[in-house]
Order: C-alpha cells, then structure tokens, then sequence
C-alpha cells in the first residue's frame, strides 16, 4: 500500500520530468595489441544504441543506455613487418548496457549549440573469435591460445567475457526543434581487460599447449606458419602481446534525442527565448 501511495505522490512530477528517447548510430573500435591506432576508422565496424535520458537540471543528465557494438583487427594492416608475420586477427561483438551522468556546458533552452561530456558505468559481454585458413569460426577463449587455465601456467586464469567497464567522453549538441537535439559524440571505455582481443602476453608451450586444447588452439595461438615468410611456432616464453596495457574500445557516431512529454520543455524554452502564445480573443 505504501509504494502504491509513494508512486501516487511521486507520479504528477514524473509526468511534467524531462524524458527523452536517445538513438545512436555510429561505428566502433577498438584499442589493443592488434590496433595500437588511438582513434582510426580502418577496420571499424556499426554500431547503434538507444536508451532513455532524463533531465536534472538544464545542465545535467542521466542516461541509461543499451549498445551492440563489433570490434575487430588484423595484424594484416599493420606497418610493422615483425607484426604482419605474426599474422593474428579477431572479431568480437559487444553487448553493453550502462547508466551515464551527461553535463552540458550551455542551457539549450538558451543557446542552440553546446558542447558536453558524460562519464559512468557500463556492463558488457564479448567473445573473441577468428576464422581459420579454411574459414572456419573458432571462439578463442576455449582454446586457452595463452595458457589461461592450464596447469602448467598456474598464474593465467581464464578471462570473464562478461566484465565493467567506465565509459566516458563527449561532443557537441545542436538543438533542432523545440523537442528535437541532434549530436555528434565520441565514448571511449576504460576496460580492466587485456583480453579483448585475446593477445596479451607471452606464448605458451607448443606440445603443452597441444595436448591439452588440441591442434585448433596451436594454430590460432600463432598463425606466422600460414604465410609463406612465416617461420615455427615460436619457444615458451617468447613476446606476443603488451600486458602492460589494457585494451579499449570506443562508439562514435550521429545521436538523436527526442522529448517524450515535452509540453514543460516547450514552455520553457519559448520562455527564456522571450516566445509566447498569443492570448484568445474574448468577443
């Protein structure tokens, strides 16, 4: 009874908040052993969210979003001949879902263009995969390509495809009618992983590795051999990735966002615009 009486209370100043529907589309990308670009477009991929924003204020506010995103690169692409030869590659889809507080530096109720940031926390799921010479799919994880869960290498245990993240970033609003907001945004993620990719230290043993995940995680753990330069399996303990770094990924694209109940809004920024409806002639 009680939480029916507090939404009751509560519902006529949810009514009159400031909701809108926000819409992405964009491309993604992402930061890592098999692209150590900062921002590029090469190999990028779609993607799109949409979500709910609520105003705080005419400067702030909270959003809650859900994304579907793919990354993936190929040391084909790259400059340096030590990394083509190493010849690895991987795609991932990415699930995310998370809640952002948004700052606006100017009132769009009084200005038509502003720049923002936002910053929070996300929740996402990915699962690097490649395809062999044949073209067949093999999701890497199980293949413990590193030695992650294996006995002989107690110290590298399997990475959680499912794991948070803190997104941030920012861009600039123009707004294009009265309940209409169009802008141009970039969101990195800060990630606690250097598996994203799958590369993040050193090879493990050949037979080792062989007889506990079989022939498929030896030839996608290195696949120099598919080349005609490439040479052996390279010796335990030899370089195949930076694990000082972690990996990243980043969403950039056009957002929309469009007022739910937008009657206050309208009100207020024909308001502060100096913009009123005419009062109706009495006769």
């Amino acid at each position: 009874m009680k939480k029916f009486l507090l939404l009751g209370m509560l519902s006529p100043f949810l009514v009159q908040a400031q909701w809108h529907v926000n819409i992405l589309g964009g491309f993604s990308n992402y930061i890592g052993d098999l692209q150590r670009r900062g921002y590029t477009t090469q190999q990028a991929h779609f993607a799109f969210s949409g979500g709910l924003q609520y105003d705080l204020s005419a400067h702030f506010s909270i959003l809650g979003n859900l994304s579907y995103a793919k990354v993936g690169a190929s040391d084909a692409y790259s400059n340096k001949p030590d990394v083509v030869a190493r010849n690895l590659s991987f795609q991932s889809r990415i699930y995310e879902g998370n809640l952002l507080l948004e700052y606006n530096l100017l009132d769009l109720n009084q200005h038509r263009f502003t720049p923002y940031a936002f910053g929070g926390f996300a929740l996402y799921h990915f699962n690097p995969f490649a395809f062999d010479s044949l073209g067949h799919k093999l999701y890497l994880r199980q293949l413990s390509t590193e030695g992650e869960g294996l006995a002989a290498y107690p110290d590298r245990k399997p990475y959680n495809l499912t794991q948070i993240a803190i997104p941030f970033g920012g861009g600039i609003k123009m707004r294009v009618t009265d309940n209409v907001v169009i802008a141009y945004e970039i969101g990195l993620r800060k990630l606690f992983t250097d598996y994203l990719d799958d590369v993040s230290t050193t090879y493990v043993d050949r037979a080792t590795l062989l007889a506990a995940r079989g022939p498929d995680a030896v030839k996608m753990a290195y696949r120099g051999s598919e080349l005609k330069t490439g040479g052996a399996y390279p010796e335990d303990g030899t370089i195949r990735g930076n694990h000082k770094t972690k990996d990243w990924y980043y969403i950039s694209g056009i957002r929309i966002t469009i007022g739910i109940n937008t009657r206050r809004g309208v009100q207020e920024y024909r308001r502060r615009k100096g913009v009123y409806d005419c009062p109706e002639k009495v006769y």
